[in-house]
């Protein structure tokens, strides 16, 4: 099987938050042995779903000191179909066009992963290594990073340097942003419910609906999309607060910008007291916290603020439901998070609803001047590429190995912005064949 085909069959395994990786995992894992690797598979039940870490070697034994290079294989939610126009409706179908493979995690990272195994597995079995190579692939990178802190937690790896698969454009990241994902519920009151239930089982109704359009993009570009869930709550906000909320939906997932909303009301309702103000009040609150966020910069970033993103709201039996996160540059402290958590929370309880902070990452930075750092610079340089680092606005697995003292980079094929999380998603097949490059004079700097 060549390079391209590999990448075709990845993109063509789901690997989404709701399918699980453990179907592209196993097939990874095989694709890993038949190039000459030595590989474990790590299984883990989240929720329902069993999911697989990968972990590949050179050799079978594991040796007291290794340099990770780590991708996540699972995807974002594609959101809906048809926005993928480059590949026929359909993401999972890997299209090529004018050179660049498009599908669902072509950028982010899936193809990122085939670029590292090529690297190691080109230089065979039979090697004097100084720092070992292992290669993993982890699951639930989407969803909070079980993957990498399942590894860390059951001690499958002895890593002291990582290179963090990350679509970078071919730019080493020192720095990134860390995230908190929050959710918040704002109840119906019992005589919403009984309302809302009546209104449903008679023959004429007199609601009125609106969608709302927006464009996708990642959560840590807020600004290169537009919310549609912002939208909508923009115009609940000018409505009369006696209006009645009968079905309020939008977006995919907490960590993209949603590109549709949907909103139906009731305008001749006549309970006390409707959730609409409720959300209005809250969502008033949130812009006043997002307006704090603008006093802390951090200018090694873009954008060099905090932001913060309301990426998915669903209508449940009994509550509304508001899904989101915050990304938080270095520069935020302990202390100013833990001020903001509290804030939305006492706006929360105010309106009666209930709000939790469901993750938490801390951002990462490794120093310029470090050995690791430098060495990829240089190494870059000789290939042509840019020699300065950068910073990302994004959360990745680096949040979590630094924390156990492994001096972590992340670098990968692939434009971020304007990109990954979009029905657009692509990456140069050139950029791939740079990326393979790149990591095989890592593994002659580190390993060798």
């Amino acid at each position: 099987m060549d390079f391209i085909e590999s990448c075709r069959q990845l993109i063509a395994i789901d690997s989404t938050p709701a399918h699980g990786n453990k179907e592209l995992a196993r097939w990874a894992a095989a694709f890993c042995r038949q190039k000459g690797l030595v590989v474990e598979e790590q299984t883990e039940v989240m929720g329902d779903l069993e999911q697989v870490n990968i972990i590949a070697r050179p050799a079978a034994e594991r040796p007291g000191a290794e340099f990770l290079f780590q991708t996540h294989l699972d995807t974002a939610d594609p959101g809906p179909f048809a926005l993928w126009t480059e590949t026929g409706s359909n993401p999972y179908d890997a299209h090529i066009i004018d050179g660049k493979i498009y599908g669902l995690g072509a950028a982010d990272v899936k193809l990122d992963f085939l670029c590292k195994l090529e690297a190691i597995a080109s230089f065979g079995k039979d090697r004097a290594w100084r720092l070992p190579p292992v290669l993993v692939g982890t699951f639930g990178e989407e969803t909070g990073m079980q993957g990498a802190l399942k590894l860390i937690r059951k001690n499958k790896i002895a890593a002291k340097m990582a290179l963090i698969g990350e679509p970078s454009d071919l730019q080493l990241v020192n720095a990134a942003k860390g995230f908190a994902t929050v959710e918040i519920r704002v109840p119906f009151s019992e005589e919403e419910v009984r309302y809302r239930d009546e209104h449903n089982l008679r023959e004429s109704t007199s609601t009125q609906s609106k969608l709302f359009r927006g464009k996708a993009a990642h959560s840590s570009m807020p600004h290169l999309g537009e919310s549609a869930i912002t939208k909508m709550l923009e115009y609940l906000t000018m409505l009369p607060e006696s209006v009645n909320i009968m079905e309020i939906d939008g977006g995919i997932n907490f960590n993209t910008v949603p590109s549709h909303a949907f909103l139906e009301i009731d305008m001749l309702s006549t309970v006390k007291n409707p959730i609409a103000a409720r959300i209005a009040n809250i969502y008033r609150g949130l812009k006043e916290v997002e307006a704090d966020f603008l006093k802390h910069k951090d200018e090694e970033f873009y954008p060099s603020t905090p932001t913060l993103n309301i990426g998915l709201i669903r209508t449940n039996e009994n509550d509304v439901q508001l899904s989101g996160s915050c990304r938080l540059p270095p520069v935020i402290t302990q202390e100013i998070y833990e001020r903001w958590m509290e804030q939305i929370r006492d706006l929360c309880e105010k309106n009666g609803a209930v709000f939790s902070v469901n993750d938490y990452k801390k951002p990462f930075r490794t120093e310029v001047n470090s050995i690791l750092v430098k060495g990829c610079l240089d190494e870059l340089r000789n290939l042509g590429l840019q020699g300065e680092p950068t910073t990302q606005p994004s959360t990745n697995e680096a949040s979590i190995f630094s924390r156990i003292g492994i001096e972590c980079a992340c670098f990968g094929p692939g434009k971020r912005e304007g990109n990954v999380h979009t029905p657009q998603e692509h990456v140069a097949i050139e950029d791939l064949h740079k990326a393979i490059e790149f990591y095989k004079k890592v593994i002659e700097r580190f390993c060798l």
